[in-house]
């Protein structure tokens, strides 16, 4: 079993995707509403209905936007992505592509639970942890 994480945006969408593609790699996969033939509104026909990034090393995120003739208010249900990768390198790669017009809440650095932790809210508003992935102890 896999958790995938769905981001909600309101013509954000694809503009996301391709940001979080050219932080993790991997290929987008972009169905708009027109391609649906579900469109509502049609200034909303090329939105994104369904949207994925998935790369080869497992991560994968799915996006839509909301249309608007849906409720939608960003944050209101808070969240965290997380992701944590098998090196310090490989976490700092991601994290200085990531910070890009982001607002840093915990700077990348070491933690006790961590050799590299870092905690940012990107520029489209979504909250981030980046970590190296360690095995659980209890102290």
């Amino acid at each position: 079993m896999k958790a995938v994480i769905h981001l909600n945006f309101r013509g954000q969408a694809r503009e996301a995707l391709g940001f979080y593609q050219s932080v993790f790699g991997g290929d987008v996969t972009l169905v708009t509403y027109k391609d649906a033939h579900k469109v509502t509104e049609q200034s909303e026909a090329e939105q994104i209905m369904w949207g994925q990034v998935a790369a080869d090393d497992g991560f994968r995120v799915m996006a839509y936007d909301v249309p608007s003739h849906t409720a939608f208010n960003p944050g209101e249900l808070a969240f965290l992505v997380v992701v944590e990768a098998a090196t310090a390198e490989e976490t700092s790669a991601r994290w200085d592509k990531l910070s890009d017009g982001a607002t840093i809440t915990a700077p990348l650095a070491p933690s006790p639970w961590s050799p590299l932790y870092g905690m940012l809210k990107d520029r489209f508003g979504v909250n981030w942890v980046l970590s190296v992935a360690t095995a659980y102890s209890e102290a």
